[in-house]
């Protein structure tokens, strides 16, 4: 985390928001305590924008090809990121973000898993599990034109739309119940994302 504190101490969070001209509505419906930040994900930038609705850090589970290279790697543990190994039920990785919920952490999960143009990008339920398991609420984000290069000229703002939180009671995080939450997340973010 020294980079992510690094970061907050030079200012980076106001610098984003110039460049990416950040408009945050709804920043006040994230809890305090334990949550878990749920966004779609358009661009390789999007791990920036959901935290600049809150002042907390965000640690994200950020895919583990990044941690074959040595540099890259150490650079996302500075961050706070921690690998996972994608479409795998990465019980590690699980295991890792339910602790950091424990901590009351606030916790970034992008379920499409990639910001590749698909034509399918099914929704993952990881953070749907993680919600059962720890009772942590869901906060769905909608993003939109996170997708251009940041820069302070450019015509589209950047909007960030959180919802209302998604109470989850702490409950068996079965195949069923996973799938059911994971579609009423998947709702809730594109209705914020348009």
């Amino acid at each position: 985390m020294k980079l992510y504190t690094l970061l907050e101490r030079t200012g980076f969070r106001q610098l984003a928001k110039w460049l990416y001209k950040v408009e945050v509505a709804g920043a006040e419906r994230i809890p305090p305590g334990p949550v878990i930040l749920v966004a779609h994900h358009e661009s390789p930038f999007d791990p920036w924008i959901p935290a600049l609705a809150t002042p907390r850090p965000v640690r994200y589970m950020a895919k583990s090809e990044l941690w074959k290279y040595r540099l890259v790697g150490a650079a996302m543990e500075s961050f706070g990121a921690f690998p996972v190994e994608r479409g795998t039920g990465d019980t590690t990785a699980l295991s890792r973000a339910a602790g950091l919920l424990r901590q009351g952490n606030v916790l970034g999960i992008f379920p499409q898993g990639t910001s590749k143009r698909l034509t399918q990008r099914p929704y993952h339920r990881g953070a749907a599990r993680l919600a059962l398991s720890t009772g942590a609420p869901l906060v769905p984000v909608g993003m939109t034109a996170t997708r251009r290069l940041p820069s302070p000229w450019g015509r589209r703002r950047t909007v960030i739309k959180v919802g209302e939180p998604i109470h989850v009671d702490p409950a068996r995080p079965t195949v069923a119940a996973a799938k059911k939450l994971t579609a009423e997340l998947e709702r809730q973010i594109s209705r914020h994302a348009s």
